[in-house]
């Protein structure tokens, strides 16, 4: 993998020059589209912008060199793509918009949105109250006011 491609091994095959969406576990969601076939699975390209691959590249430095320098996981809590991605969020003006949830752990969560509140604004993403901490490219990350218990976070925050 590199922040320009990466080649999958996948139960599924595709033809070149189709769109994929890979959710990868630490890096999230990855857009491109199929460069070539092989057995059992397929390249693709990333298409991202100049930021994004350079904040990729950054990503796949850390996570190739965490073991070989003892580094500590950078994130308090595991994060993981939900199974169903929508989510309802409420913001301080009481409008309330469905989102996708890019991803969530025990302590918050990256919201994809054109909405973007300002840092420390309090919001609510379907049960769980929480505040921004950051802007991201296609939204912005919150994080909890309260710790979330695992066996129900997923139900916490989206849509049923």
């Amino acid at each position: 993998m590199s922040p320009g491609g990466m080649a999958l091994i996948a139960p599924v095959g595709g033809e070149p020059g189709e769109r994929v969406i890979a959710y990868v576990d630490h890096l999230g969601r990855l857009e491109g589209k199929i460069a070539r076939l092989f057995q059992n699975g397929f390249a693709m390209t990333i298409s991202a912008t100049a930021r994004k691959r350079e904040k990729l590249a950054a990503q796949l430095t850390w996570l190739a060199n965490r073991h070989i320098l003892g580094l500590p996981e950078d994130r308090r809590h595991g994060r993981i793509v939900p199974r169903n991605p929508l989510g309802r969020l409420i913001l301080p003006s009481g409008v309330n918009l469905t989102c996708r949830i890019i991803d969530v752990s025990e302590s918050g969560a990256g919201i994809a949105t054109d909405q973007r509140p300002p840092i420390g604004t309090l919001v609510t993403l379907g049960k769980v109250t929480g505040r921004v901490v950051r802007h991201l490219e296609d939204g912005f990350a919150i994080e909890f006011t309260r710790l979330q218990h695992p066996d129900f976070l997923e139900e916490n925050v989206t849509i049923a």
